[in-house]
């Protein structure tokens, strides 16, 4: 694969806040390009940059090796977070409205096919269900047949059925060799869909790769998960043991999984109700970006 946007540098000031701060980047053609962060880190400023919605204080974006122009803003498809559709208008009328906005389109058969909107298009915008409603607005992102797709927050507010419907019309597209660019607050969705990640905090990213070398790099450990009343508060204090509460639960960062359970045994904790699991992505988030909450 070799790059199709270049990021370098990045900077983005809004009066006395500098929300990005240095940001450099490569995404692949081809590929799916995740962009993490809490609330405030500066990846929202950052994709808005990327579409060409906000100019950049100072850095550069290149698209094919030049600047982002006109060729950029013919071959871009952008599903926002959150979008306005005409009322008052059907499904089939809105893609045919989007569809008249480019010189070049997808037919509207194939994207009709590809999003599942064939027993929608005669539907009101207005009387759409969420993931009716999604489908549609990435059928118009995906009108004008773009090389490269925004997907800000795609599955928010979907159930988890609508949300894995629309993975897999996010990895059909993947097959297409389209390149992708997702915001998600979802560690799952990130995991499944992106290729690499990039995880931003106060501006900065502080961590990129693959999801899967990513989460071999920070951690070598499992976790023993159990219902905290099972786990006596004495061995809250254990220095053999590095255990957390949260939630109604006990989480035990192990590197000998055999050993934990033999120290756990001989303390006359009940295992019944143990679970012991990888490390994910959300592990590694909050590792990166702290636990405490943000406005």
């Amino acid at each position: 694969m070799n790059k199709l946007l270049e990021v370098d540098n990045l900077v983005k000031h809004f009066h006395q806040v500098q929300a990005v701060n240095g940001v450099s980047f490569a995404i692949q053609r081809g590929s799916c390009f995740g962009l993490l962060g809490p609330n405030g880190a500066g990846k929202t400023t950052t994709v808005e940059m990327l579409e060409g919605i906000i100019q950049p204080t100072s850095g550069s974006i290149r698209y094919k090796g030049e600047p982002t122009g006109a060729t950029f803003r013919q071959e871009a498809g952008i599903m926002f977070q959150e979008t306005s559709l005409q009322e008052f208008i059907r499904v089939g009328e809105t893609l045919e409205l989007f569809s008249r906005l480019y010189t070049h389109t997808r037919p509207l058969d194939e994207l009709i096919e590809r999003c599942a909107l064939a027993e929608f298009l005669d539907r009101d915008v207005r009387r759409l269900s969420g993931g009716q409603r999604q489908r549609l607005l990435l059928a118009i992102a995906l009108v004008n047949d773009p090389q490269i797709v925004f997907l800000d927050e795609p599955t928010t507010g979907l159930d988890p059925q609508a949300r894995r419907n629309f993975w897999q019309l996010v990895n059909d597209i993947k097959q297409e060799q389209k390149t992708l660019v997702l915001t998600t607050h979802y560690m799952e969705e990130a995991y499944e869909l992106c290729d690499e990640i990039a995880i931003m905090d106060h501006g900065r990213i502080i961590a990129q790769g693959s999801p899967r070398a990513l989460l071999k790099k920070h951690f070598d450990h499992s976790v023993i998960c159990l219902p905290a009343q099972d786990v006596p508060a004495s061995l809250d204090l254990d220095p053999q043991l590095n255990l957390r509460r949260a939630n109604g639960q006990v989480e035990i960062l192990s590197d000998d999984i055999n050993l934990t359970i033999r120290q756990l045994m001989a303390q006359q904790v009940p295992l019944t109700h143990l679970q012991i699991r990888s490390r994910t992505l959300e592990d590694l988030f909050l590792e990166l970006t702290g636990r405490a909450l943000r406005s």
